[in-house]
């Protein structure tokens, strides 16, 4: 795993993959334009996950993480993370709960331009946005 932007004054940890990851930078600067900031992360691996840094990186975010997937819902990433952040209600997070709110594909396939596609699923830096605006209120 791999933190590829991140600040002392983040607020949501958002953990992208491949086309998801330039969507998350593409927020990242989105957010800094309203003094938003975010920490941005790569998993590049899912077996096995870092535990220790995703667990890092949500204590530092307050516990907040946006998990964005270019496919269908099916537990992948988001899975990796709450199995992570139930352990970190356990222990890291001495009781503050962990809040992970998912962007995945949850529409019927289809061929398409690359940016028409991850707006049309919900999954583009827009999503991730509003994502990170929801969790923060």
């Amino acid at each position: 795993m791999c933190v590829i932007r991140q600040s002392d004054q983040d607020q949501v940890t958002v953990v992208g993959a491949g086309i998801t990851l330039f969507e998350a930078l593409k927020a990242y600067d989105e957010l800094a334009k309203e003094n938003i900031k975010i920490r941005v992360v790569d998993p590049f691996t899912i077996k096995p996950i870092d535990k220790k840094t995703l667990l890092d990186c949500a204590k530092a975010t307050g516990g907040k993480i946006v998990t964005v997937e270019d496919h269908y819902p099916e537990d992948i990433i988001y899975t990796k993370v709450r199995i992570v952040g139930s352990e970190a209600v356990a222990g890291a997070l001495s009781g503050e709960g962990v809040r992970v709110h998912r962007l995945a594909v949850t529409g019927i396939p289809r061929s398409g331009l690359c940016n028409e596609l991850l707006e049309l699923y919900g999954i583009n830096y827009k999503y991730i946005v509003k994502a990170v605006k929801e969790l923060i209120q």
